[in-house]
């Protein structure tokens, strides 16, 4: 029987049927679901926690994996950044159980700071990586993966990108493969402990495990054929070199054409490319974003072209396959009617903004009244950028809005310096930055904007929350004894949605001449599901059009005419607007 499955619902029936019993991770889009796709549905077989970062995850895996459980590990693409350092050294150890990397890439920067091809990262680290073109094939690659990587001690990447993450399409579902061996770590020190002489033994072996991976995954048939590259013969005119979401766009917009999918293109399998390369006049590679597969293709001597059409940059659509099309064949493109237009006209874009009654928009609006700079961080209060409030100046990555905040304070400008970091980040790479401020005494104020939950990424607990992803009751971490702890004296609790308590504490903290921790705490709107308080109204006879309450950016304040009014239906009562409002014009509705 096939079931409609998310690329990542697939993902986690993949661990359910390759016996994983453990799979960590840290939310991020477009990879969150998987873990939570398998507690919804294979909870009493696979054990799944959030770990507070990426680092860690890999770490907890790996350490089951070294038990010899089979292992997984999600995260998004910026998150393997943070996992880079055990990842490196694990290509050097392997683990007996099997060690899966789910990383999802986002093309296009749908919801991320950057733009990385997780496949430089497999090259750099010298292990496989596996790239799904569609759910089916997500489940199937994790199944593969886990052999792989015990057969050849290595764990293994599987990249998704944000079309395979949430497209859906029929998966077949199979037995569980329940592990025959037993538990239990087996000491090998010359393996498993990296000092330099046995480090320098297990690089030697590294390369030759590479080169025999690279054999095996281009046999299409016999025991060592892996079964994710495959050959479609069609024309021998032109032969298309691709993978991932990318070989949906070609099947579709070159259907004449033969194809080489690469379900794995590193290591790459080097025969099998050349014997496709020789059975075709021209060679066309087909990849999103970088030409990771093209240059590897060029370094073999093979004449092939691709990112000379195909562009390097954004996500690929088959709109963007079929002008890629027209420029290899010289000819004029004609676009097809955009989606984004209605009869003759444009749809409107909706920027992004804070949901009404966000409690960030309160801190941020206090920040307006302040002369200061802010370093701001990755998470829903990024958008404080945003106009009217335009009050953050930096966003580099998770975690930075603290170190940059002690940085920029350390330059010797005059204005004071304010950083914002969430509550999920400040556990997952806030903490050692506080712990740099408290160490030096650099006396700049960091927010912290404590919403109680992981929203950014679709209200994830964390360990503030005190409840695990398995739904289990646990100690909440305290930000306050934290920041304590870490040497800072001065820890102060707001609440954002009181304007004037907010602006007193800021004051008082950016006019010390000592570190300050002000932890704005009210709850995420959208994770509480109810209404701050009454919905409120604009009294027309009171209201003098000054339109100060629209500075607050709220989506419930609109303004179509002369004066603003306030939309009931989107209106939350959080009353920010009527602690602005001089001259006492709005009011409860009810």
């Amino acid at each position: 029987m096939k079931h409609l499955l998310s690329g990542n619902e697939a993902f986690a029936r993949g661990l359910y049927e390759a016996g994983a019993t453990l799979a960590v991770g840290y939310p991020g889009t477009p990879s969150t679901e998987i873990l939570e796709s398998c507690v919804r549905g294979y909870k009493n077989f696979v054990r799944c926690e959030w770990a507070p970062n990426e680092k860690v995850a890999l770490e907890v895996a790996a350490g089951a994996a070294m038990a010899g459980a089979r292992t997984a590990v999600t995260m998004k693409h910026v998150g393997l950044n943070v996992a880079a350092d055990p990842m490196m050294t694990l290509a050097y150890t392997g683990t007996p159980g099997g060690l899966v990397f789910i990383v999802a890439d986002d093309p296009g920067m749908h919801s991320s700071q950057n733009e990385q091809d997780t496949r430089h990262f497999a090259r750099f680290a010298k292990i496989p990586i596996f790239e799904p073109a569609d759910s089916a094939e997500a489940k199937q690659f994790i199944k593969v993966a886990m052999d792989v990587s015990e057969k050849y001690g290595t764990p293994v990447i599987l990249r998704s990108t944000t079309r395979v993450s949430h497209s859906r399409s029929l998966v077949a579902w199979e037995e569980r493969k329940e592990l025959d061996r037993p538990i239990g770590f087996v000491r090998n020190p010359t393996q498993f402990v990296v000092i330099p002489a046995w480090a320098r033994r297990l690089r030697g072996k590294l390369e030759d495990r590479l080169q025999k991976m690279a054999e095996d995954s281009g046999k299409l048939d016999g025991s060592e054929a892996w079964g994710i590259n495959r050959v479609e013969m069609r024309s021998h005119e032109l032969g298309i070199v691709t993978e991932g979401i990318a070989y949906q766009y070609v099947r579709e917009v070159f259907p004449e054409a033969s194809v080489l999918k690469l379900g794995c293109p590193f290591p790459l399998p080097e025969k099998l490319v050349r014997e496709f390369a020789a059975t075709v006049k021209k060679v066309l590679v087909v990849e999103e974003l970088e030409d990771f597969t093209e240059l590897q293709l060029k370094a073999m001597g093979i004449p092939c072209e691709g990112k000379k059409y195909v562009p390097k940059m954004g996500e690929l659509t088959p709109d963007i396959v079929r002008e890629a099309r027209s420029r290899y064949e010289s000819v004029e493109y004609r676009p097809s009617p955009s989606c984004r237009v209605v009869g003759n006209k444009p749809l409107p874009q909706r920027p992004p903004t804070l949901c009404a009654g966000c409690p960030h928009r309160g801190i941020f609006y206090a920040l307006t009244k302040m002369d200061c700079d802010v370093t701001g961080d990755i998470g829903c209060y990024s958008l404080g950028v945003l106009p009217p409030l335009s009050r953050m100046d930096t966003t580099i990555c998770m975690g930075a809005g603290v170190s940059m905040a002690h940085g920029m304070t350390q330059s010797g400008q005059k204005r004071k310096v304010v950083g914002i970091v969430g509550d999920s980040t400040f556990f997952h790479s806030g903490i050692t930055g506080i712990l740099n401020i408290a160490w030096h005494q650099v006396p700049t104020t960091i927010i912290v904007v404590d919403n109680r939950i992981t929203a950014m990424t679709g209200h994830q607990d964390n360990p503030g929350t005190g409840v695990t992803l398995m739904g289990e009751t646990t100690t909440p971490a305290s930000i306050e004894e934290i920041s304590r702890a870490c040497g800072i004296k001065n820890v102060a609790v707001c609440d954002p949605l009181n304007h004037a308590q907010t602006l007193e504490v800021l004051k008082k903290a950016t006019e010390s001449d000592e570190p300050w921790v002000v932890i704005s705490r009210s709850p995420c709107v959208l994770a509480v599901r109810k209404r701050t308080g009454n919905v409120r109204k604009i009294d027309p006879e009171k209201c003098k059009a000054c339109k100060m309450c629209l500075k607050l950016g709220c989506p419930a304040l609109e303004c179509t005419g002369e004066k603003p009014s306030v939309n009931p239906i989107v209106c939350n009562g959080c009353s920010l607007c009527n602690q602005i409002c001089k001259f006492d014009a709005i009011s409860d509705a009810c």
